[in-house]
Parts: structure tokens; C-alpha cells; sequence
């Protein structure tokens, strides 16, 4: 029996954001000087979620968003996220760097441990592939919380 060798080749889908999203980068690509920059996007798109949505925001050398995608769409209260699944975009979009967030349908944007030990995880894949992880923002409709701003990072 031969064996068979699949050739496989990668392609990326862009997509504009939604019309709805838009209004918040009205000027083009915004450059990230603080969270607050991406924060009002986040809120509008994925705050008012009933399930957790983690989000990668893909960002050039000049801290520009090039990228977001929404990575993982997890339970009422956890998100199961790789670092594997959530670094491919990224490579894909040539990203010098990442922002990460995630909703707290609670509404309570305070921390957890696993949202730590995810971050760790995170900024250690980063680090080993040369993308540098600048935050990991948590939102619900009204709040925020940045583990970069916390020094939890």
C-alpha cells in the first residue's frame, strides 16, 4: 500500500469588523499607548457576552492593531485557551506583539488564579517565540482590569 503525503497550504480570510465595531477606530489603524485605547472596543464587542470569549489583538512594530480574533468561545465562568491556538493568528498577521483579553460575564473583572497561571503561560510562549505580550485585559460591559497596569505580569 502507498503511502499518501498530504500537501497542505495555510490561507487567511480577512474580514472588515463588523460596522457596529468600527466607529471606534473611525481615524484607522489606532496605536496602543494604553489599554483604554482598546478597551472601549472590547466592552462593545464582547462585554456583554453571556459566555466567556477570549480575544487576540494583534499589534505591528509601532503598536498599531493589525489583528483581533476571537480565539475561544468558553462556559459561563471559564475559557479554556492554548497557547498554541491563540499564537497562530498572530505569526499568521506578522505581529510584533499581543495584547489578550477576556470577558467576565459576572461582570466582576477582578482577576483569578487560573486567569494568572493563563498569563503566565501566555507571556512564556511569547517570550520563547518572540512576540511580546503587553497586557491581559479583562472586561465586562462597564469595567476593565489590565494585569500589566496591576504589575501582575
Amino acid at each position: 500500500m502507498e503511502k499518501i503525503i498530504e500537501v497542505v497550504s495555510i490561507k487567511q480570510v480577512k474580514k472588515s469588523l463588523p460596522k457596529k465595531y468600527q466607529s471606534t477606530f473611525e481615524e484607522g489603524l489606532p496605536v496602543v499607548k494604553s489599554p483604554g485605547v482598546v478597551v472601549e472596543f472590547l466592552q462593545k464587542m464582547i462585554g456583554d457576552e453571556d459566555r466567556e470569549n477570549f480575544m487576540v489583538i494583534g499589534l505591528d512594530i509601532k503598536n498599531r492593531i493589525v489583528s483581533v480574533h476571537r480565539a475561544h468561545v468558553g462556559s459561563l465562568n471559564a475559557s479554556l485557551v492554548h497557547p498554541r491556538e491563540l499564537f497562530k493568528s498572530l505569526i499568521l498577521n506578522n505581529c510584533a506583539s499581543v495584547i489578550f483579553a477576556h470577558n467576565h460575564p459576572s461582570g466582576n473583572c477582578w482577576e483569578s488564579p487560573e486567569d494568572l497561571d493563563v498569563t503566565k503561560r501566555l507571556v512564556e510562549a511569547g517570550n520563547l517565540i518572540g512576540i511580546d505580550v503587553l497586557d491581559h485585559l479583562i472586561v465586562s460591559d462597564t469595567d476593565f482590569n489590565s494585569l500589566a497596569q496591576k504589575g501582575m505580569m
